[in-house]
């Protein structure tokens, strides 16, 4: 049997071969303060930004006037809302809604990005369709999702085609966009057996599924690391909501990108989670 691979082994590996580092801080831009100072952000939402540190996270992910941004399964807006008063009347955010979810999720979940299409917000898009499917109007500088790739292997998500879903995300962005993935880690080597249990999933799985769309990995911070997660309980244990190991993933795709995914080393298939516990999105944010 073939040992498995650690995260730190893949990302040693492709920063060796494309000579990236890991990711640090940038320094904070007075667009992404004054998003989050904005006085239209419900006070529910405010009151998360100690333990999602939006500023770091989004100086680190390079957001800025005038961006085509996607927010896939966007949920309660959280990240939808400081995007839009980042890239301004210039930009335009789309906020993406996958059917399975609307169809089998509580409507709590998304009531929040449901919202966004008025007033202040009204360089906001909503857009539906099955997860299959993700298609947006223009091509985007930033395809981002924050706490929600692991729900991809999940029962009420269909499962996804993630292989499907990873290309469709490349497809959405410009030549030179990112992907930026965020989501709470499993441990080592344990793929995507956790991902609708305890709403967690193994870094590598998403490492793998991005290079084998035709992205190349760019960086990975530490700004949500947490080495006191044991990663063993859910996401949403009153011993760890809130605080868990969190990854942060930078994928670019190449400026010469080909309409055919870049030739990429693939590991073993990933086995699909089992279907157990409800498995939707808005528990884990």
């Amino acid at each position: 049997m073939t040992p498995a691979i650690s995260l730190g082994g893949v990302l040693l590996a492709v920063w060796a071969l494309f000579g990236v580092q890991p990711g640090s801080a940038a320094v904070p831009t007075g667009y992404v303060a004054a998003a989050i100072a904005a006085a239209d952000r419900p006070p529910e939402q405010v009151a998360r930004d100690a333990e999602r540190r939006p500023e770091a996270v989004l100086t680190f992910a390079g957001v800025k006037p005038g961006d085509r941004v996607a927010d896939f399964m966007s949920g309660g807006g959280y990240f939808t809302r400081l995007f839009s008063h980042i890239v301004g009347n210039s930009g335009h955010v789309y906020a993406f809604l996958p059917d399975e979810q609307l169809r089998n999720c509580s409507p709590d979940e998304v009531a929040g990005t449901r919202a966004l299409e008025h007033g202040v917000y009204s360089n906001v898009s909503v857009l539906t369709a099955p997860v299959g499917r993700f298609r947006l109007p223009e091509p985007v500088d930033l395809v981002w999702t924050s706490l929600n790739f692991h729900d991809l292997y999940d029962s009420f998500m269909g499962p996804a085609n993630v292989s499907q879903v990873a290309r469709a995300m490349f497809e959405a962005l410009k030549p030179g966009g990112e992907l930026m993935v965020i989501d709470h880690v499993a441990e080592a080597g344990s793929g995507v057996r956790d991902t609708e249990t305890l709403h967690r999933i193994d870094p590598d799985v998403i490492v793998r599924a991005a290079l084998a769309a035709g992205f190349r990995l760019e960086a990975e911070s530490d700004l949500l690391r947490n080495p006191q997660d044991s990663h063993r309980l859910r996401v949403f244990d009153a011993a760890v909501r809130g605080r868990t190991d969190q990854v942060i993933l930078k994928f670019r795709k190449p400026a010469s990108a080909s309409a055919a995914p870049a030739a990429t080393a693939r590991a073993p298939a990933v086995t699909e989670a089992s279907g157990r516990g409800s498995g939707c999105a808005g528990l884990c944010l």
